[in-house]
């Protein structure tokens, strides 16, 4: 919908102030778009699509591509025929670079890309949103999202349930809690009232705090306790919350 593909069944999509259906060849010009299942043409080159891709464009794609293409370290002169999936993406990913679009959204980019090519990836993106450029990013593989981006949206079930900063999610959740006893027998039965317990494996509690952490150091000091960790949620903690329990999740 946001380049056109799609006309909304209600409501209106907009970017940069256009409407995506009625302007969609205006927001084109300057948006960079991967889709999480790339298709291009076999018989083309890495070098043949981007004089292609900036012709349709109207934007000159051959400066910038093969520096981009290196950094990569994709051979331009390959043909998509003779490419593996992960120089597939890497090509997607030039393609979607080379004319510095205001706007780039990407489905799962990292998907094939070796370690060393999604962290050149990661660097590149960080380069392009410190310059001004804004970066729609997403993906499932939630640790990835927690080192690049700024602000998270979690859809739930078509519905989006949370927009908001990474440290504004996690300051509206609860302190998570692991705590290790000296031994099994000296858990006590029952947790005091300010912490939910999740799970017990053996000596470890693992659990949320429904309370102030004065408290719970105030009851962990007098207790024999080998080692305790309080700390904010990461990202795959939230999300899953969120998707259990949708806009009331806490």
């Amino acid at each position: 919908m946001l380049l056109g593909f799609l006309r909304p069944t209600a409501g209106r999509a907009s970017v940069f102030g256009l409407d995506c259906w009625r302007n969609s060849s205006r927001i084109k010009a300057d948006v960079g778009y991967l889709p999480g299942d790339l298709r291009l043409p076999s018989w083309m080159n890495g070098g043949e699509a981007l004089r292609i891709f900036g012709m349709i464009r109207r934007r000159d794609m051959l400066r910038q591509g093969p520096d981009l293409a290196e950094r990569f370290a994709l051979d331009l002169g390959v043909r998509v025929s003779e490419m593996s999936r992960g120089m597939r993406q890497k090509l997607g990913l030039v393609l979607a670079l080379a004319h510095r679009p205001r706007l780039l959204i990407l489905d799962e980019p990292t998907a094939g890309l070796d370690p060393l090519m999604q962290e050149a990836l990661r660097h590149l993106l960080r380069e392009m949103a410190a310059a001004g450029h804004t970066v729609f990013f997403s993906s499932h593989t939630l640790g990835e999202v927690e080192q690049l981006c700024e602000r998270v949206a979690i859809l739930r079930e078509g519905r989006l349930v949370a927009d908001a900063s990474l440290e504004e999610l996690r300051g509206r959740s609860q302190r998570e809690v692991t705590i290790l006893w000296n031994g099994e027998a000296s858990a006590p039965e029952d947790p005091p009232p300010f912490l939910r317990l999740a799970a017990r494996e053996g000596r470890t509690w693992s659990g949320h705090l429904a309370g102030p952490v004065r408290e719970l150091l105030v009851w962990a000091a007098s207790q024999p306790i080998e080692d305790i960790r309080i700390g904010h949620p990461d990202l795959e903690s939230l999300f899953r919350r969120y998707y259990r329990q949708g806009s009331d999740a806490s």
